[in-house]
């Protein structure tokens, strides 16, 4: 299994209570708690489909106030929160030129052909496709640089970065999506970073340099998708399990 795509969300589409929630903030505000939401630990969707916000932003630090000069990226924002999604496959061209490919299911089902595709069991699908889920707030700071983005979910310890996942299954995502309509690819094996973490906006900015390097047009990736609105706890998997790394 491999990594066959990278693409991210306006605000966060997963919610994790103090690190990406209704308190958070950004440059413009953030999304409220839905009507049908009545207990403390959820809330999502607006008009426009972006998630919610971390709670870094401060407008008095210039790291989340000063513009970037973006030269690969499109219409992104210092100060904002996104959620990137590394979707992986067993079916992927991993190893080869082809593996990163846009829109994400021609890279995840690239080695497949329709008829095996249309034998395959939820089971099969859990198994061979999951995604990694990283959220992050953009600051004009280097000194949170970090120059692979590509290749899936930043583990670091020192920086607590990957350490705290939570593991479920669930569907693909996007603003397309919602409590009324599901996605057809599903189920899904999640893995969620819990936390916000900051990073610089030439990080993301080498990511899309990276994109555009491949073999396949990832053009349509180079920007911030619509966030999905959080999914009714009705319709949650009931699976969910978390995990912390320990420390060596």
């Amino acid at each position: 299994m491999c990594p066959v795509n990278v693409h991210w969300h306006l605000g966060s589409e997963h919610y994790s209570y103090g690190e990406f929630d209704e308190n958070g903030d950004g440059p413009h505000g953030n999304i409220p708690r839905p009507d049908w939401a009545a207990r403390d630990l959820a809330e999502a969707g607006e008009q426009v489909q972006d998630g919610f916000r971390c709670h870094h932003y401060d407008a008095s630090d210039p790291k989340f106030t000063t513009p970037y000069e973006w030269k690969y990226c499109e219409g992104m924002e210092v100060g904002e929160t996104y959620e990137v999604h590394w979707p992986h496959s067993a079916a992927g061209a991993c190893g080869t030129v082809n593996q990163y490919q846009t829109p994400f299911y021609d890279g995840v089902f690239c080695n497949l052909d329709m008829e095996a595709f249309s034998t395959l069991a939820a089971q099969d699908i859990a198994n061979a496709v999951g995604v990694h889920g990283q959220v992050f707030t953009i600051v004009n700071d280097e000194s949170y640089f970090y120059p692979d983005m590509m290749r899936g979910m930043i583990i670091d310890e020192v920086m607590g970065m990957g350490q705290d996942i939570a593991y479920y299954t669930g569907s693909t995502t996007g603003d397309t999506r919602s409590n009324e309509m599901c996605s057809m690819y599903t189920p899904i094996t999640w893995q969620v970073d819990r936390k916000c973490h900051l990073i610089s906006a030439s990080s993301f900015d080498k990511l899309c340099y990276d994109m555009k390097m491949q073999r396949d047009d990832m053009s349509d990736d180079l920007h911030a998708h619509g966030s999905r609105e959080l999914v009714k706890d009705d319709l949650v998997a009931n699976n969910q399990a978390r995990k912390h790394v320990r420390r060596t």
